[in-house]
Parts: C-alpha cells; sequence; structure tokens
C-alpha cells in the first residue's frame, strides 16, 4: 500500500535564483555572450579620428574664407583698400630705364615708378640674393607681387615660411632687401604693405587682393616669364644698396623713355 501523503510539486524558486546567479557572474550579460570590446575600440578610434580632423580643418576652413573675402571683383575692385596698413600711390606706366641708369626712388622698397625695360622673372621666383630694383618694379606693371624681407630681422625659418608663398605661384616673387626699415614688405603696382611677421594674416590678404588684380596694375596680360639672353633669373642684376647719384631718374620720368620697349612677350597670365 502506498505510504505517506501526496507528492508535492517541486519549486521552481530555486532554479530562478540559480539562473540570476549565472547572470551575475558576468556582470548582467547573459552566459555565452561576449562584450564587443573590439568593435567598441574602432568606433572610439573613429570618432577620435574625425574629431581630430574636424579640429585641423576647421580653423584652415575659416582662414581661407576669411582670404577668400579679398577676391577682387566689379563690385570690389581693389579689396585692398579693407587691409589695414596698405600706403596706395598712383604712379604712370611705361617709363623705362637703361640698364646703366639708376631710379631715384620715392619709397623703400619702391612700388611703382620708371624701371627698367626689362622686368625681373617673377613665376614664383625665390632669389637669395638682393635683386636690383629698377627690374623688379617692372614686374609689378605686369600684376606681379614682390615679398621683400631684411634678412637680419627675420630667423631662416621664417624666410622659409615666406617662400612658400611664392615659389612656384605665378606672378609672385621674392628677394632680400638689405637695410629696410622692417622685417618684410609686400608690393604690387601703386600699393605696399610693410609687416613684421610673415604670420600676420595680412600677408594672404594682400596676394589675394592685388596679385593679377585686372583693376590695379597697368599691363594686364603682360608675362611674367623672362627671356635669359634679356633677364636671366639665374644670374639676375644685383641689389645696389648705395644712394642714387645726381644723374638719377627721378620719379617725374625725365630722362626716361616714355613709350614702352618691353622685351617680347613670351607667355601668359598664370
Amino acid at each position: 500500500m502506498p505510504t505517506g501523503g501526496p507528492k508535492q510539486p517541486a519549486k521552481k524558486g530555486s532554479s530562478k535564483t540559480s539562473n540570476s546567479r549565472k547572470k551575475s557572474v558576468t556582470g548582467g550579460v547573459p552566459a555565452g555572450r561576449q562584450v564587443p570590446w573590439a568593435l567598441i575600440g574602432a568606433a572610439a578610434a573613429v570618432i577620435v579620428l574625425v574629431a581630430v580632423i574636424a579640429v585641423s580643418v576647421f580653423p584652415k576652413y575659416q582662414q581661407k574664407a576669411a582670404v577668400d573675402a579679398f577676391t577682387p571683383s566689379a563690385s570690389n575692385p581693389d579689396p585692398s583698400t579693407s587691409i589695414p596698413g596698405v600706403v596706395k600711390m598712383d604712379y604712370p606706366a611705361g617709363q623705362h630705364v637703361t640698364a646703366d641708369q639708376r631710379v631715384a626712388y620715392d619709397k623703400i622698397p619702391p612700388f611703382g615708378g620708371p624701371h627698367d625695360q626689362a622686368w625681373a622673372n617673377c613665376m614664383g621666383t625665390v632669389y637669395p640674393k638682393g635683386l636690383r630694383t629698377e627690374n623688379a618694379v617692372h614686374s609689378l606693371e605686369h600684376g606681379a607681387v614682390w615679398i621683400t624681407y631684411n634678412p637680419d630681422k627675420l630667423t631662416p625659418q621664417q624666410i622659409a615660411e615666406l617662400a612658400t608663398k611664392v615659389d612656384g605661384h605665378p606672378y609672385m616673387l621674392m628677394s632680400p632687401y638689405p637695410g629696410m626699415d622692417s622685417a618684410l614688405s609686400l608690393q604690387s603696382w601703386g600699393h605696399q604693405l610693410k609687416l613684421d611677421s610673415p604670420t600676420d594674416p595680412r600677408v594672404d590678404e594682400f596676394i589675394t587682393a592685388l596679385r593679377l588684380n585686372d583693376h590695379t596694375y597697368p599691363e594686364v596680360g603682360a608675362s611674367c616669364s623672362t627671356d635669359p639672353s634679356f633677364f636671366d633669373p639665374n644670374n639676375p642684376p644685383p641689389f645696389d644698396p648705395a644712394p642714387p647719384g645726381p644723374d638719377a631718374i627721378q620719379m617725374n620720368g625725365k630722362g626716361a623713355e616714355g613709350n614702352p620697349t618691353d622685351q617680347p612677350m613670351t607667355g601668359g597670365n598664370g
């Protein structure tokens, strides 16, 4: 005969407790599943990379946008008027001197007036030594920007940084100008800006506003290339630090040739 009372069903609470303990062992993650640490790490790396790119690119974008505001247009033919420190002068064009004549320029460095009939090569040319001013001024008449610097007021690193704005850029030239009263100076025809540092944002503003600005230079479409037989950029006429003598051509052009006698065109705008 059967003995004892009816069998009681097994309690389920103990199995739930056991399951919860299994889950708690892995910190709340179901047993048999792994945390995708590799995926999480990769996602974090991408986020960091995007942040780094944004931090490095956005300021450059802002800087470019700021410089682009100085691009000349029909409604704003000379944006350099908004650049603090720019000096403007009106000079007649086409007054030429010979290779053995000097000009008594009214500004140092000069940025207009009588000049040699041969222009200095200005196809992104960085001259390591001082350049004859009469040749450089003629380059300005063709739409170039001439950057000069005092080698005693800039470090080699600063000079190299300045050269990156010129080297390989058509209608740009650069040369040392010993004894200049400022660290660096930018010249275009009838315009000048003297500065203390190559990192000054006005350097790029000046170049953007006046390089090949059809509204501000006389000989639109003139070349910046040169025939080596007329002007050799590898052996250019040297800078003359001596003051011009009493026989120098004056700024009114007296003694200069009034009709252009430029060398033949050897290239177009670039």
